[in-house]
This record gives C-alpha cells, structure tokens and sequence, in this order.
C-alpha cells in the first residue's frame, strides 16, 4: 500500500513553469508504476504523464508532449512532473496515482491516488 501526497501549485501567467511533486509512502514505492492526471472544472479527469516502476519508460498526452516531464526517484520515494510553457487550458487539479501495473495506471484505473494539487494558468 502507498499514501500520496501532492505538492507545487499554484499560480502562474501563461509561458511560465511549474514542478509538481507527489511524496509517496512505504517501503514498496520503488515497486509501484505512477502517473499524474488533471481534471478542469466541468471536465472529466484525463490523462497526463506515466513513468514504470524504474524510470525507463515514460508515455505523454499528446496536449503536453514536449513541454511536460515526468521523472521519479525511488529512494526519495517521490514523483515529479515538470510542466514548461503552461498554457490557460492547462489550468486543472493535478493528481498522482500509482498501481503495480503500468497500463492500469494509464488508464487510469491506478488503485492508489492523491489529494490533488491546483494548477492555474493565467492569459
């Protein structure tokens, strides 16, 4: 079982950078795939970024491609998302999640999620 923890929001102006960070608890933070995921006001929640249990693979939303960065570091047990160039309609709550499986956590069927974060981007 793993706790997690969102952190980073905040405001900023359209062109302007963030990094979201999501502490996670228990010994077996190394074993567990994560992702991160938003959800708007009025939307339905999507997918943004996931990373597998090593770092090694790594898969985007086509929306974030290029300006977002998923890393992790498993012995500080901890997932980041760098997100450059924001834009308004990046503008969301950003979540954390984690599953033992990589795929379930694209989908975003992960067993383990955050509180959440806000994101907001000014024009």
């Amino acid at each position: 079982q793993v706790q997690l923890v969102e952190s980073g929001g905040g405001l900023v102006q359209t062109g302007g950078s963030l990094r979201l960070s999501c502490a996670g608890s228990g010994r077996t933070f190394g074993s567990y795939a994560m992702g991160w995921f938003r959800q708007a006001p009025g939307k339905e929640r999507e997918f943004v970024a996931a990373i597998n249990w090593s770092g090694g693979n790594t898969d985007y939303a086509e929306a974030v491609k290029g300006r977002f960065t998923i890393s992790r570091d498993n012995a500080k047990t901890t997932l980041d998302l760098q997100m450059n160039s924001l834009k308004p309609e990046d503008t969301a709550v950003y979540y954390c999640a984690a599953d033992t499986s990589y795929p379930w956590v694209v989908a975003g069927s992960g067993d383990y999620w955050g509180q959440g974060t806000q994101v907001t981007v000014s024009s």
